[in-house]
């Protein structure tokens, strides 16, 4: 079911903007909630979609469409996952790309968790109806490997070795520029982005401390391409892609943090083929090691490079006369 609302800026009101006027008159909707509304083209201006900035002059008739809500709870899939390790604590898995860790507005099936509750039905419920058992996440289009719990003091213990920083992070990116020196590291609060809201910044007012520390792995001189190891002390949200943006060293393919827009400097066919089918940052959780919870012994998992990153690598590789990678 949808609810339709019919509402009407009067002639002689003072110009607003349609969002402001919206927020004013719809009280019980979130501002995130109307702009997901206005985005979806459920907000008709004189019987066009709306935008959110638009000006309102007056005589103006707004139509909204507000859908029922979305479940509120997480649904059991039947998705594959491939598991590194698993016991009555905990589960460790290999997150494919494109493969969302928790249900969220516009990705409310196909998840992480919705498989995971096909496989474990044991999640911890400290994270919520709609994140059992996550205790760290992975953005959508990074790959690689993510722990889940399967009781609350698993998921208390995992998440304080998260906040103390003692676990093992190891992350590998093709990253444009040739980086200078072989190691570094970088210490710089991140922060929502002042303007764009959907970004993280080093520039924001109040940020958080963030540290990655990297190292070159393969340089690709002709191509102005790095291959690095990054190794994290914190897991602020977006970190690497944030940190090594802003040092002009974008991550290969990301859309957000000026990667994607870097490919016009490739000039090798085949290479710009090979990244466009990537489509994503090209960004891969490569090892993850912890204390387990019950047995205090310190655990590590690796996964290999997915194919899509591996199809980039090795065609780099081989191109300019080094080794086989990993």
């Amino acid at each position: 079911m949808v609810q339709q609302l019919t509402l009407c800026f009067d002639r002689g009101r003072k110009p607003d903007r349609l969002d402001r006027f919206l927020t004013e008159q719809l009280p019980e909707l979130s501002r995130s909630q109307l702009k997901k509304l206005i985005d979806d083209g459920q907000v008709l201006l004189d019987g066009s979609p709306a935008k959110a900035g638009g000006k309102l002059k007056g005589g103006e008739t707004l139509i909204v469409n507000i859908p029922d809500p979305s479940p509120t709870e997480a649904i059991s899939e039947d998705i594959p996952l491939t598991v590194l390790y698993e016991d009555r604590h905990l589960i460790v898995i290999d997150k494919p790309p494109g493969m969302v860790v928790h249900p969220a507005p516009g990705h409310y099936q196909g998840t992480l968790v919705n498989a995971l509750l096909h496989h474990c039905h044991d999640l911890s419920g400290i994270g919520g109806e709609l994140r059992p058992g996550i205790v760290h996440r992975l953005d959508k289009d990074t790959s690689g490997v993510m722990v889940a719990t399967k009781s609350d003091s698993t998921h208390q213990n995992l998440a304080a070795q998260f906040k103390a920083h003692s676990i093992t992070r190891r992350y590998v990116a093709l990253i444009h520029g040739l980086m200078v020196g072989d190691k570094g590291i970088i210490d710089q609060p991140i922060g929502r982005h002042p303007t764009h809201r959907k970004k993280m910044s080093t520039t924001c007012r109040t940020g958080r401390h963030a540290v990655t520390h990297w190292r070159v792995l393969r340089r690709f001189d002709a191509d102005r391409l790095t291959l690095v190891e990054l190794t994290l002390e914190t897991g602020r949200t977006h970190q690497i892609r944030v940190h090594l943006s802003e040092q002009q060293h974008p991550l290969l393919g990301d859309p957000a943090y000026g990667g994607s827009g870097r490919m016009k400097s490739l000039s090798d066919p085949q290479l710009l083929k090979l990244v466009k089918e990537l489509n994503r940052q090209a960004l891969h959780a490569r090892l993850l090691g912890f204390m387990h919870p019950e047995t205090q012994e310190y655990m590590e998992f690796s996964s290999p490079l997915p194919s899509d990153m591996r199809a980039v690598i090795d065609y780099l590789t081989e191109k300019y006369g080094q080794p086989p990678f990993g």
